[in-house]
């Protein structure tokens, strides 16, 4: 087995903004970019210039992402979602904050005491994030 990499259907409302969503995420991230951006061409099946398969880093992570503009019976789900350990306050709550504008929070930044700051949301593209503040983020009195 080579790799096994998470890959993003933007399909329904949200076909069409693949590459937009990609520019978001390598924005909010470090050690984060895009590898390959292959879009579709006016003689495809699909829109031309909406994204055919792209490749691309969340903080060293390869995840792949394409654009469906058919119909399908199914869209993203919060059952699947990115889990991300955040190493500071200041990060978990920027990082929450741009995810959350325009998207909808499932369970608002809080100490839930399984993690003393914790965060579920899904973001204005429908992709579903837990964000963790990991134990070396915790400062201890």
């Amino acid at each position: 087995m080579k790799s096994i990499k998470t890959s993003l259907m933007f399909v329904g409302e949200q076909a069409g903004k693949a590459e937009e969503a990609i520019k978001f995420y390598t924005s909010l991230f470090p050690r984060s970019k895009v590898i390959d951006l292959q879009r579709y061409k006016a003689s495809e099946q699909e829109p031309e210039g909406s994204t055919k398969m792209a490749r691309f880093t969340i903080n060293g992570t390869e995840f792949i992402a394409l654009d469906s503009h058919l119909e399908h019976q199914f869209t993203f789900t919060p059952s699947m979602s990115l889990y991300v350990e955040c190493e500071s306050m200041s990060e978990i709550e920027r990082v929450f904050r741009a995810l959350a504008e325009g998207g909808s929070e499932l369970m608002p930044l809080d100490d839930y005491g399984f993690s003393q700051r914790f965060g579920w949301l899904n973001d204005r593209y429908g992709v579903s994030w837990q964000l963790n503040l990991s134990n070396s983020g915790v400062q201890v009195a």
